[in-house]
């Protein structure tokens, strides 16, 4: 028997992970589980153009940075489940933060958003979703957005009328 009892879902708020906190509330649900929801906000003086010594005032742009992550995180959780929430912003690269994290918090599982981006985009771009599935050290389940989805609005009792099972 599976038994989740913490879930992470990290968060850059696009629509790719919208889905997968709509999956993760979903499934802590289903599991009575606590949800994790943690966005990381880029550390500035890790950014390309941080090297080239712009006068910019880092230090602010990373304070206006995370206080709306953590404005935009706190309005990602529904008000159902705020007493079983864990609203976190961490600054660095987002995933070695996000296996950080779910090594010291003991987390069951990841869901994960993905923006399934093409070879091409894969190898400019990199692969956040495919760094931590390599490294996590829990089950990651990623999110395609749009894709199928299996998590509906719908009151149970009104989806299982409305199903039917086919057997061969």
């Amino acid at each position: 028997m599976i038994s989740l009892k913490t879930i992470l879902v990290p968060t850059d708020f696009s629509g790719c992970s919208d889905a997968a906190v709509s999956y993760g509330y979903a499934l802590a649900e289903a599991f009575g589980a606590t949800v994790h929801l943690l966005t990381v906000v880029q550390d500035p003086y890790t950014l390309p153009w941080a090297a080239e010594g712009f006068a910019a005032p880092i230090g602010d742009m990373l304070a206006d940075w995370e206080t709306q992550a953590k404005r935009r995180l706190a309005e990602s959780v529904p008000v159902s489940a705020a007493s079983k929430t864990v609203v976190q912003t961490q600054v660095g690269t987002p995933h070695s933060e996000i296996v950080r994290y779910a090594a010291e918090h003991r987390i069951d599982l990841i869901v994960l958003g993905t923006h399934g981006r093409g070879p091409l985009g894969h190898l400019l771009l990199g692969s956040v979703a495919e760094r931590v599935v390599r490294t996590a050290p829990c089950p990651v389940l990623t999110v395609r957005h749009p894709q199928r989805e299996f998590v509906s609005d719908a009151p149970a009792e009104l989806v299982s009328s409305t199903c039917r099972v086919v057997t061969a």
